[in-house]
């Protein structure tokens, strides 16, 4: 199939998208191309060291609850980062590790796939009335509802919550915070 102007699966995609890796697998452009691909660029940019990160000299019990609170933000605005690669990588791990939650996830992607390009070629008439692209969108989601529910991708979601907030939250609970704050390590508290 020859690519339509705006397509953006085709292969016309990558001059719009600007090239690159995201450009030669003809992603859709708001992906390789704009907000998400500047926050993920930005995320990376700012991410600390791994090695720093689980420097397991860094870290000791806090002393009491102020600290470990302290610890909690100053550790979660530090390495906010890398946190968020965690979660990326808890959800990567869910959705391979359960077959049936990575054929759902398959059949709603590739339901939206195939929706996006019908749309292109024409529009979809039902009854004499113009069924819109979101109302197709709605419906894919409506249909691959039940499969979501048969793979377990309500728990997996509450999975990926509760080892996120355990990792992460003992991480920062329990890793000392950077050197930044001399002022405040110097004080004792009353």
């Amino acid at each position: 199939m020859a690519g339509m102007p705006g397509d953006l699966f085709s292969p016309g995609a990558e001059d719009q998208a600007g090239g690159g890796l995201a450009g030669k697998l003809y992603l859709p452009k708001m992906i390789s191309g704009g907000a998400a691909k500047e926050w993920f660029d930005r995320r990376r940019s700012t991410i600390r060291p791994w090695a720093v990160f689980v420097d397991q000299r860094r870290f000791s019990k806090p002393k009491n609850l102020g600290e470990l609170c302290k610890r909690l933000v100053k550790n979660v605005e530090h390495f906010q980062s890398n946190y968020i690669f965690v979660l990326l990588g808890l959800i990567l791990y869910c959705i391979i590790s359960s077959p049936m939650l990575l054929i759902a996830l398959a059949v709603f992607l590739g339901a939206f796939y195939i929706i996006h390009l019908k749309t292109q070629e024409s529009k979809l008439v039902l009854l004499g009335r113009e069924v819109t692209p979101a109302h197709q969108y709605g419906l894919a989601s409506g249909v691959s509802f039940p499969f979501f529910w048969l793979a377990g991708a309500g728990s997996a979601v509450f999975w990926v919550l509760g080892a996120t907030i355990v990792l992460i939250g003992s991480h920062a609970g329990f890793r000392e915070i950077e050197g930044g704050d001399a002022n405040d390590l110097l004080m004792e508290p009353v």
